[in-house]
């Protein structure tokens, strides 16, 4: 999906965000160019990685060279942590206050842009230039923060974690988002959002009064939902000093915890941008409008059933490398890691225009212009169609290395490059998936 045109204003823009985000057009570009040079990438960086690459070269938290001492100390300064705080809170504090009393005709209020173009979209770019900048940003990491000091309580206090809890809140969280961007009726109307982030806040609030602080860092679906981003970030904190480090994306994809709900997560994360692709397609419209289930339960299980696929293929490719590998323990999660830049990659292919044309539009009716006119796009339909196709293509590249590195890392060399087969099948089957939405 290419996004939103210039000129686009009016009407067209309601529908845009009804939708959720973005809109699907035909692109100049050669099926054929395309799919073969997507399989000529994945078969020589699997060839030579099996070739060349025999031993593993990341070290996850370990690795990174310390950032100046005068740039830690600002970005750990109290100062600078609360500025983020109040900037989090006063953002969320607008959008509701614009919810409540803006414009009912979402084309003049920026709140629903707010949510689905600057916090969605946006957090992508942020999180890989800055690392996981929502954890400094979360407003309602704050509206605890300040609840606890009222109380006299640490906000680090509460009951442990149950261990097989993991990501499973964020991804549960993940997949009600999608479906209010992409399923419900009106997502962009006020009453709808209103109730969405209300329950979220609930929720969220509720677990971390229960669990503490580190709710948020596993349980706070924008947040889990950044930090897997920011594992692709050349900037990260080693665990053992707490020091800021730049470092290869590799390392900081390495260090991705093998968490309980992590390939969920990620699953959601595809499967909703594949759904994303294909819900415009006149085929899915047509299902969506005849459905005897009605539209809303139709494309409910749409929703529903492209996260399903993209899971059950991943499970049957972890599944394959344990028995042609042998023994793995945590078959799941192992490769797991490897799904994030793939995801990456969808994101950027997907929602690249609309965030350049549609987050300045949103800005400006924050600053209380009316009816502005999104920018022109900075690219082409030919050059947005080069930039689709390389994003989804370096996305399973990424992918490829970073689970051979784990590949040779937990099996003998003569079964690592024989059990990275079945991942291989699996990147060249989500690599067709996602061309065919592109250009198809």
């Amino acid at each position: 999906m290419t996004g939103v045109p210039a000129g686009r204003a009016g009407a067209d823009a309601v529908s845009v965000l009804a939708h959720g985000i973005g809109a699907r057009h035909d692109l100049p570009l050669s099926p054929f160019y395309a799919f073969a040079g997507a399989f000529a990438a994945l078969f020589v960086s699997f060839l030579a990685l099996g070739l060349l690459w025999s031993a593993s070269r990341f070290r996850g938290d370990r690795a990174g060279t310390p950032l100046p001492t005068a740039v830690q100390r600002a970005a750990d300064a109290r100062s600078t942590r609360t500025a983020a705080r109040v900037l989090g809170l006063a953002a969320a504090l607008l959008v509701v206050l614009n919810l409540l009393s803006g414009p009912a005709d979402p084309d003049r209020n920026p709140a629903p842009g707010a949510v689905y173009v600057l916090l969605w979209v946006g957090l992508v770019p942020a999180s890989l230039l800055f690392g996981p900048v929502w954890r400094l940003l979360n407003p309602l990491r704050t509206l605890h923060l300040l609840g606890c000091r009222a109380l006299g309580r640490d906000p680090a206090a509460g009951r442990p974690l149950p261990v097989r809890l993991g990501m499973w809140p964020a991804a549960a969280g993940l997949l009600a988002f999608t479906w209010l961007e992409l399923v419900a009726p009106d997502p962009a109307s006020p009453t709808a959002l209103l109730l969405f982030l209300g329950l979220y806040a609930a929720v969220n609030l509720a677990g971390a009064a229960r669990h503490g602080a580190g709710w948020f860092e596993q349980g706070d679906a924008f947040e889990v939902y950044s930090g897997l981003l920011a594992r692709l970030s050349p900037l990260g904190r080693r665990p053992a000093d707490r020091r800021l480090v730049l470092r290869s994306p590799f390392n900081g994809l390495d260090a991705t915890p093998q968490l309980p709900g992590l390939v969920a997560t990620v699953c959601v994360m595809l499967g909703s941008t594949a759904y994303d692709g294909f819900s415009d397609a006149p085929s899915w419209i047509t299902t969506v409008q005849t459905s005897s289930l009605g539209r809303t339960a139709t494309a409910s299980l749409g929703l529903l059933a492209a996260v399903a696929l993209v899971a059950a293929l991943y499970a049957l490719c972890a599944g394959a490398t344990r028995l042609i590998s042998g023994r793995l323990p945590h078959p799941l999660t192992a490769f797991a890691h490897s799904l994030v830049p793939i995801a990456l990659g969808y994101l950027v292919a997907h929602y690249f225009t609309l965030f350049v044309t549609e987050g300045p539009r949103t800005v400006m009716l924050a600053l209380g212009a009316v009816d502005p006119e999104p920018p022109e796009p900075p690219l082409g339909p030919g050059g947005i169609a080069v930039l689709q196709v390389v994003a989804i293509v370096l996305g399973h590249v990424l992918g490829v290395i970073a689970a051979h590195d784990r590949s040779v890392r937990l099996f003998p060399p003569g079964r690592a490059v024989a059990g990275q087969l079945p991942l291989l099948i699996l990147m060249i089957a989500y690599t067709v998936g996602g061309l065919t939405l592109l250009i198809a």
